[in-house]
């Protein structure tokens, strides 16, 4: 049998490894078999209802073994999966749900509110279907949730009465697997569509990469909504592996979340450098011993030195740093090397993974080939996404045809809008984004390079640095700063501080210090919440 699908990766897992733990998390634990024939009879009931290839199927589950359920009955049923972050703002749900014509979705009895006071309302007379996992509650007895028929709703229980499905939905690897919403420049959300063989290009080369198999015990911290959820679910699959999910709660206790590594006795922990740090700095993660843990995978955001230090000092675990935006998932990778401690910049974004040419062009569109000279990344190669869901005008500007080979007539590049260098060993640097760059008494600044400045200081634990558009200078320099500990040190300690690091026009205007910063769903430091605000008018 042919793997050219992603469900096929279960598939050939249960065939395999059939009484191996799956997946274990809230909801439970499900065996390769059990996984194979849950989502196998959910994709019957999901094709009764109307879903075959290319429908687009909403899923708003918390990180649950029904949540890994869905991915697949929904993937084998030939439809798109289309991740929805419980906890979204209604206005983002109702932007998902009409852009991206939503009429099937799979939730929990928990959320019915948000079901009847919006989805009906959103998708109108053609939503079809509504299945409230993980039990009920909220329905009466013959399944009704108040607001929404009865005929399109069904319970978790009524899975149990379909038959497998036996047969392949069709499909190729260029058909969509799923679409990640994620946030624009402008605010509105993108929706990156994935194909099959998008992500089984990142796919095979993790699992060989990172030597998967069997015997590992696979972390997924990552929200469903999130690229690096991918790996978690996908290649610990691929290779027959057990997922652990960390349970939704875990994520804003540190001493918890350590805790879960040892306990679960976790191989393989892939998340933003933020959980990380929140371990090392309040979760006790170097008072305690993790023998199975072998792999450290981190990426989404920048990891300031000082805390990947301390984390390469409180591991024998191999590190690595993967880099990649959504588009792209990912398409560059550097293994930390002991010689990093002696570091005081972040390490590089390292050199392209298999089968994706990664390169940088200058301001002239040429192809950067010496050591320190900056220019933004380009990519290409089959793990690229397909385009925009609904936006054909983005897609085009974004998905470029590649210059450099103009004969492929299909051949495309994705510009990442990321500005890097190379090193002398050939990895790429990473200095910041190309619309991160802005103007201030005349000089061309980075925000980046000052926030790396501020990783600097002992006490800084997360820092952010915003432009603030001023009729006199163009733009002021505001910086936003969580310290370790509260009243550690001074404004005017971290404006000294800066002034011995920065050229006196990149020192912050205004300094803001906080108990913690603004975060996203996926655990990133809300830069558009904090360009929201009224920004303080002095030092404090």
């Amino acid at each position: 049998m042919t793997t050219h699908l992603l469900w096929h990766l279960l598939r050939d897992s249960a065939a395999r490894h059939p009484d191996a733990i799956a997946v274990s998390g809230p909801g439970g634990s499900l065996t390769y078999a059990a996984l194979d024939d849950r989502s196998a009879r959910l994709a019957s009931l999901l094709a009764e209802a109307g879903v075959v290839r290319g429908t687009r199927v909403g899923f708003m589950l918390s990180k649950s073994v029904a949540s890994v359920v869905t991915i697949f009955a929904i993937l084998r049923a030939g439809g798109v999966y289309v991740p929805i972050d419980p906890a979204s703002p209604r206005g983002r749900l109702a932007y998902i749900v009409r852009n991206c014509g939503i009429r099937h979705l799979v939730t929990r009895a928990e959320h019915a509110p948000t079901i009847t006071e919006g989805l009906r309302e959103l998708a109108g007379d053609d939503l079809l279907l509504v299945v409230l996992a993980d039990g009920a509650p909220a329905a009466d007895a013959e399944g009704a949730v108040p607001g929404l028929p009865a005929s399109v709703v069904r319970r978790w229980s009524d899975v149990d009465r379909y038959p497998p499905a036996s047969e392949d939905a069709g499909g190729c690897e260029t058909d969509l697997a799923y679409i990640l919403y994620t946030s624009g420049s402008t605010g509105a959300p993108k929706g990156v569509m994935i194909t099959h063989r998008a992500s089984l290009t990142f796919v095979d080369w993790t699992r060989d990469r990172f030597a998967v198999t069997e015997r590992d015990v696979v972390s997924s911290h990552a929200p469903l909504h999130f690229d690096l959820s991918i790996f978690d679910i996908f290649t610990a699959v691929s290779a027959g592996a057990h997922i652990a999910l960390v349970p939704d709660r875990l994520s804003t206790f540190p001493v918890k979340l350590a805790q879960f590594i040892r306990d679960e006795r976790i191989s393989i922990w892939y998340s933003v450098p933020s959980a990380l740090t929140l371990m090392l700095e309040r979760g006790g993660f170097a008072s305690l011993e993790y023998p199975d843990l072998r792999v450290v995978l981190f990426a989404g955001e920048v990891f300031p030195v000082k805390f990947l230090h301390a984390l390469m000092r409180a591991t024998r675990a191999e590190l690595y740093n993967l880099y990649g935006p959504t588009e792209t998932n990912v398409c560059t990778y550097y293994a930390v090397r002991p010689s990093d401690l002696e570091r005081t910049v972040p390490v590089p974004i390292g050199v392209p993974i298999a089968n994706y040419d990664v390169f940088a062009v200058d301001e002239a569109g040429a192809r950067i080939t010496r050591t320190g000279v900056k220019g933004e990344l380009w990519g290409r190669g089959p793990g690229l996404m397909s385009g925009y869901w609904g936006d054909e005008e983005k897609t085009a500007r974004t998905l470029r045809p590649n210059p450099f080979l103009p004969h492929l007539s299909n051949d495309r590049i994705f510009a990442t809008g990321d500005i890097v260098s190379l090193d002398d060993e050939g990895n790429f640097i990473y200095h910041g984004r190309r619309d991160n760059m802005v103007k201030s008494r005349g000089y061309r600044i980075e925000l980046g390079e000052i926030e790396a400045a501020l990783y600097r200081h002992p006490r800084v634990r997360e820092a952010a640095v915003l432009a603030v558009p001023d009729e006199t200078l163009t733009n002021r320099l505001r910086a936003v700063i969580a310290l370790d500990a509260p009243e550690s040190v001074s404004v005017e300690a971290l404006r000294d501080f800066c002034r011995a690091e920065l050229p006196r026009y990149m020192v912050p205007d205004s300094i803001e210090l906080r108990d913690r910063l603004p975060k996203t769903s996926t655990e990133k430091i809300d830069r558009q919440a904090l360009a929201a605000e009224t920004p303080s008018s002095g030092d404090r």
